[in-house]
């Protein structure tokens, strides 16, 4: 187990988790913050893609099996004072448990090397718990690739993280390609890119019984307030619309990306 307890801010090892809270310092360094017994467990199984492990004397006693599988791939294990902790923690109540992480993107080119059917892009998205909680669905359903434009929330802020609930170590994340740069490669490796926007002339029903989500798809998702802008509509295949029935102005973000990506899973495996 870990050794003697770090109680100082000043600690070297503590400054440096500290500053990967900033996005500058999180590219730099290429590593990121994942907090809990969750992230941690996901992160030891991505050989290599767990760098240091900071517990609380309490948090080790709670989840040893973790601290010891850590140890046993040889991860540093810091034990800290749980003042230290509430420090380095993004949480109102930390865990006890929070790993440094190495980056796990992968080129675009990688990405789309084994033609995927399902790929889910975050255009223009800014809130990260909004970013996150896409990922973990866009997993959920089977999605195989998910792909951060270069005007999109970083995946690896807390909040994304912790949103994604372990989705982030799941499947390839692309980070930071341009959409002109983007849509060409998409549509090379043979994806029909669907822009999910309020504004589609195509209902999502119409899309499913004219059998267009059976095809290999890339879906666009928006931002949270605005959606897509017309220089992103005016590259996809075509503009899809969620169908509201009741009196709602609209869905939000998070839910309109499920309702898609749902269809296009169903669709598919019934193809």
């Amino acid at each position: 187990m870990a050794g003697r307890e770090l109680t100082s801010i000043r600690s070297p090892r503590v400054k440096a988790a500290r500053r990967l809270a900033k996005r500058a310092f999180r590219r730099r360094e290429g590593r990121f913050l994942a907090e809990g017994p969750q992230a941690v467990r996901e992160a030891l199984e991505i050989p290599g893609g767990l760098a240091e492990l900071f517990t609380t004397a309490e948090a080790e006693s709670r989840h040893p099996e973790l601290v010891g599988a850590a140890e046993r791939a040889g991860v540093p294990v810091l034990r800290v004072s749980g003042e230290i902790m509430a420090e380095l923690a993004q949480t109102v109540t930390p865990q006890g448990l929070l790993a440094v992480c190495e980056f796990v993107d992968v080129p675009l080119a990688g990405a789309l090397e084994s033609g995927p059917r399902l790929v889910t892009v975050l255009a223009h998205v800014r809130d990260p718990g909004n970013a996150g909680t896409v990922l973990r669905t866009a997993d959920a359903a089977g999605s195989e690739t998910v792909v951060f434009t270069d005007a999109s929330v970083d995946p690896y802020n807390g909040k994304c993280v912790r949103a994604s609930a372990g989705s982030l170590f799941h499947l390839p994340v692309v980070v930071g390609p341009r959409f002109d740069t983007l849509i060409p490669e998409l549509k090379k490796s043979g994806l029909t890119v669907l822009a999910a926007d309020g504004a589609g002339d195509r209902t999502l029903d119409e899309a499913i019984d004219q059998g267009l989500l059976a095809r290999p798809t890339a879906w666009v998702f928006g931002n949270e307030a605005w959606g897509l802008p017309e220089e992103i509509l005016r590259h996809v295949d075509e503009v899809v619309r969620v169908p509201i029935y009741g009196r709602a102005e609209s869905l939000n973000l998070a839910t309109a990306a499920a309702v898609c990506l749902y269809a296009s899973a169903r669709a598919q495996r019934r193809a």
